[in-house]
């Protein structure tokens, strides 16, 4: 018996491979990718070819992930800078109250486990951000990235 929530709407590639405990809804999935388990993708999410989410993730509405990427355990995206529970009346708030802000994380980048995404960035082609790091500014293609907030550490020399 399988435990996933995989709503009717979302675009799936082929030969996705979903572990339980998984929440998808409106978003996308690119071929041959690999979602791990508790793991939540929200609409307007796409996520592209060959991709690996590992699990614990939380990928929400805004986020744009190229082919190739790898996002390790427990990584947390953000799609909103200045986040409240109530709008000016002091109600709770719905989608009017706010306007969801883009990232995008560039082809075969890396993200270690343990990292959060700030909105509004974008992760360059093939760049790394080390473990545990929170990325405020966009990162550099090519770079690897560390620390909290994140800051460039090197230039990567090869691609492995």
């Amino acid at each position: 018996m399988k435990f996933q929530n995989i709503a009717p709407d979302v675009k799936l590639g082929k030969d996705v491979r979903i572990f339980d405990f998984v929440n998808l809804y409106g978003c996308e999935i690119g071929d041959e990718t690999r979602i791990g388990a508790f793991v939540e993708i929200q609409r307007g999410a796409k996520v592209g070819r060959r991709v690996k989410v590992s699990s614990h993730t939380f990928i929400c509405e805004g986020v744009e992930v190229e082919d190739q990427v790898f996002i390790g355990h427990g990584v947390v995206f953000i799609n909103d800078p200045y986040p409240r529970a109530v709008n000016a009346e002091g109600e709770l708030q719905t989608e009017r109250d706010w306007t969801v802000v883009r990232t995008v994380v560039r082809r075969g980048a890396s993200i270690g486990s343990g990292s959060t995404i700030l909105c509004g960035v974008e992760v360059g082609e093939d760049a790394i951000v080390g473990a545990g790091s929170v990325v405020t500014h966009s990162v550099p293609a090519g770079t690897i990235v560390a620390g909290n907030p994140a800051r460039v550490l090197r230039k990567i020399e090869e691609r492995a």
